[in-house]
């Protein structure tokens, strides 16, 4: 297991696409992920094809709160294990804002140092997601793995996620995604073990 994880933070490092599973509020459901620093236009195009699921930018509260962004439901009662903000566009450089490239510029103006709620226009085409301050040892999902992972790898503290949907329009498990594996030499992060790398550290 930490094997498989060093490989995927190799992975995240050399800004390649990577799956994390083990998501424990959101039934065992897998994303797609990609430290936001490095996504491109080719990233973004890759997961829509091969995720199909909503493309949704984690970052932590203090970039949140930079960009002038809060949870669209900041309470407990109907959360749906993803919490949302606004969608978001840049505010200039884009031109219909769901390309790829648009999108992936998109995440890159919201990355950037000094950027400021000027910065990106609502409603958007990226959909961010805020992560619990403590990371995935507070809320042991893919939000905040993908945070952690980022971090851990030295590829800066935002990430990009996609949920994988199967061919019949479910979500996936690991088990339904070999080929995809296979076919793109992807690594699997699973949030289980990041989250005892995470303990045995102190981090």
């Amino acid at each position: 297991m930490g094997a498989g994880l060093d490989h995927a933070l190799a992975e995240i490092a050399a800004g390649r696409i990577v799956v994390i599973a083990g998501d424990r509020l959101r039934g065992g459901d897998i994303d797609l992920m990609v430290a936001a620093r490095h996504v491109t236009p080719q990233a973004i195009n890759f997961m829509a094809t091969h995720g199909r699921g909503l493309i949704c930018l984690a970052v932590t509260p203090e970039r949140a709160a930079q960009l002038g962004l809060s949870l669209v439901n900041p309470g407990t009662e109907r959360q749906t294990g993803r919490p949302f903000a606004r969608s978001i566009e840049a505010a200039s450089g884009v031109s219909t804002g769901i390309s790829a490239a648009d999108r992936a510029h998109t995440i890159a103006v919201a990355i950037a140092d000094g950027a400021s709620a000027t910065d990106i226009h609502s409603p958007g085409h990226v959909f961010p997601l805020i992560a619990r301050g403590g990371g995935v040892r507070e809320r042991a999902s893919a939000c905040e793995a993908s945070i952690d992972l980022a971090r851990l790898a030295g590829a800066g503290d935002a990430a990009v996620i996609c949920s994988i949907m199967r061919d019949d329009g479910e979500m996936a498990r690991l088990e339904d995604i070999g080929d995809l594996l296979n076919d793109h030499s992807l690594a699997v992060a699973d949030i289980g073990a990041l989250i005892a790398r995470l303990e045995e550290a102190g981090a």
